[in-house]
Formats: C-alpha cells, sequence, structure tokens
C-alpha cells in the first residue's frame, strides 16, 4: 500500500495556483494539507480551494514547519527566499520542491544543496518545460547518440513585448534579475539537460535596460511603471564548456524582433541536429543528401481517445510524486539547477565589469 505524502505550500500566489496546486491536486497520493502566504486571504483561498477538511493555513513559514505534520513542501515565493525557506523545510524533515531558479544567488543555492545533502531529503527545482513532449523525445534521441557529439547550442528565451507587469517580477532586490532569471533559466536548464553538459569553463554576458524606462509602452500584460521597472529587460550570454562546447542564452522580455519563442533550444552535433522552432525539427545527413524531419508528437487522432494530453506540469508533479514515494533521485537534480544559478550569475556579473568570468 502506498504511503500518502502531506504536502505543503509556501506562497500561494500566480505559480502555486497556476501549475503546483492543479497538479498536485490530481495525483492521488497527495494530500494538500497546509498553505502559507504573507497574505492571508490567498492562503485561505487555496486551502478553501484544494486542500483537506482540516488543511491549515499560516502567515510565517516557521509556525508552519512548526506545527505541521508534512513530508513534503512546495516553495513557491519570490527568488530572494528559496534558500532560507528550502533550507529550513529540509533541515525540518521535509522533502522539497522549490520553484526555479534555485535561488537567487549561487551562494544561496550551494546552501540548499548542502542541506539536502546534509539532510538526506530530496530537493528539487521546478523547471517543469523538461517534462514537454517534445524536450522528452529530444533526449532520448540525444541519449541514443542520434545527434553524435553535442559541440553548440543555442538557448532561447526571447519576447517581444510581455515583461510580467505585477508581484515582484521588477524588483531586482526579489529577484535578482528580469527576464535572464525568470524565463532565461528555462532554456538555459533545457539545453544543458539535453547536452548532458554541466561544466562550464568561462561566461561573457551583455545586459540590456534600453526599453523599460518608455511610459505607456505596448506590452502583452498592460504598460508598465518605468520607475519600477529595477530589471534589465534582455540579457545575453556566451557560454564556453570545459570540454569546448558553446551554448549561446538569449533572454528578453521586450526586444524589437518578431520571431520570438520562450524554453526553446537548437542543438548542434557531430551526426545531427535540433531545433524547436515550430515544433521539434531534427536535421541530419544520410546517403549523401541533406534531410530535415518535422516530430508529430500528437496523439494521432484516435476516435476512441478524448485527444486531452498530460501537461508538462501534470508530468513534473507525478514525477516528483514517484521519486519520493519509489525513493529515487528526482529527473531535476539540486546539482543540475545549481549549475544553472551559477552561469546566470556569471552572465551578470560578466555585464557589470565587462570582462569573462571563469570557473574552477
Amino acid at each position: 500500500m502506498s504511503k500518502q505524502l502531506k504536502v505543503a505550500i509556501i506562497g500561494c500566489g500566480g505559480i502555486a495556483n497556476g501549475k503546483h496546486l492543479p497538479s498536485l491536486a490530481k495525483q492521488p497520493e497527495v494530500d494538500l494539507v497546509a498553505f502559507c502566504d504573507i497574505v492571508e486571504e490567498r492562503a485561505r483561498k487555496a486551502a478553501k480551494e484544494y486542500g483537506t477538511q482540516d488543511a491549515k493555513v499560516f502567515t510565517d513559514y516557521r509556525e508552519l514547519l512548526a506545527n505541521s505534520d508534512i513530508d513534503v513542501v512546495h516553495v513557491c515565493t519570490p527568488n530572494d527566499s528559496h534558500s532560507e525557506i528550502t533550507v529550513a523545510a529540509l533541515e525540518a524533515g521535509n522533502h522539497v520542491m522549490c520553484e526555479k531558479p534555485m535561488a537567487k544567488t549561487s551562494e544561496q543555492a550551494r546552501a540548499m544543496l548542502e542541506a539536502a545533502k546534509r539532510t538526506g531529503k530530496k530537493l528539487s527545482i521546478a523547471y517543469q518545460n523538461r517534462f514537454r513532449n517534445d524536450s522528452l523525445y529530444l533526449k532520448e534521441l540525444c541519449e541514443q547518440g542520434e545527434l553524435g557529439d553535442i559541440y553548440l547550442g543555442k538557448a532561447l528565451a526571447i519576447r517581444r513585448r510581455a515583461v510580467p507587469t505585477w508581484g515582484v517580477f521588477l524588483d531586482e532586490e526579489k529577484q535578482g534579475g528580469g527576464p535572464l532569471i525568470d524565463i532565461g533559466t528555462h532554456a538555459l536548464d533545457l539545453t544543458l539537460w539535453l547536452m548532458d553538459n554541466y561544466e562550464p569553463k568561462s561566461v561573457m554576458g551583455s545586459v540590456f535596460h534600453k526599453l523599460g524606462h518608455r511610459e505607456n509602452a505596448a506590452n502583452a500584460f498592460g504598460s508598465w511603471d518605468p520607475a519600477e521597472f529595477k530589471v534589465e529587460d534582455s540579457a545575453f550570454g556566451y557560454i564556453t564548456m570545459k570540454n569546448g562546447a558553446t551554448i549561446i542564452l538569449e533572454s528578453s522580455w521586450a526586444l524589437n524582433v518578431v520571431e520570438t519563442g520562450e524554453a526553446k533550444t537548437l542543438l548542434c552535433g557531430t551526426e545531427g541536429g535540433a531545433d524547436m522552432k515550430n515544433g521539434l525539427r531534427i536535421n541530419g545527413e544520410k546517403n549523401s543528401r541533406l534531410y530535415d524531419t518535422q516530430i508529430d508528437l500528437s496523439s494521432g487522432g484516435v476516435a476512441f481517445f478524448s485527444g486531452e494530453e498530460e501537461t508538462d506540469a501534470y508530468r513534473e508533479a507525478k514525477a516528483w510524486v514517484q521519486a519520493i514515494l519509489e525513493d529515487k533521485e528526482p529527473l531535476v537534480k539540486p546539482e543540475q539547477a545549481f549549475v544553472v544559478t551559477q552561469i546566470l550569475e556569471a552572465i551578470y556579473e560578466s555585464a557589470k565589469t565587462g570582462k569573462a568570468v571563469y570557473f574552477d
């Protein structure tokens, strides 16, 4: 008989309600028993919609950890509190799923990693784009050697005008940055994972704040307040790995460009290449001829099938729950997420100094 996991949510804002709670609620082995938010009304609303009948509500995560009988904590708070809350939850004896990025700084991320090792509890970071159909299919191809030695990757997270104007997204102190740490982190994680390469050698970075000062700007989420726009509007990184491979990272919330795309990658290997520009496309050479193939990842239109497919968020939650119940490593390992944070931090540092950042 499988164990019923008691799960607590710390931070009941947009990402919790948009991803974590709906996905966890569909896991039969999960009971959502505790909810915490600095705004009590948000925690109560989430508890009413997703919680058990006796679910508890808190406004201080310390009280939740001290007064709740829980197994798992999901941390869905601003970036600057990821480390503090995660370390406390691990040391209280809980497994932790923390929202991306792992932390605001690599020092904070290292504290999380060390706490997980010290306590023996599982820690994973919410990089759900690994669980997409195209990502999982491409990962299989990479592991099978279809692309050969992958020596070039492009990590793409480009929006033309889609600056998030709610919450603390524009607050550098709370978030640590703008599009680079917000959506660039997804593209970088996906690219590193597909390449299976976590040994950076050096990083050069460029960070721009060129459009954020504009009044009444066109924007998918409504015009931003220039006085509150404290982070970059675009950022770019050139990453050289120890084996000589190169990764180019492009991220923006506001950029004068027509072609856009988030959490996408382009890979070039000795035997073939792949890109996610419009769906998943594989290219290569066979019988002295070049080819490219569009991969059909649809359900196939089976007559008796409803057509509903598992979402990446659902798969993420399901895999996380099973990793705990079966005592196995989560798909997103904290050591991998730590490297992502190191590289993001290096891009910001390089942009400030105008010099390359080298890793030991």
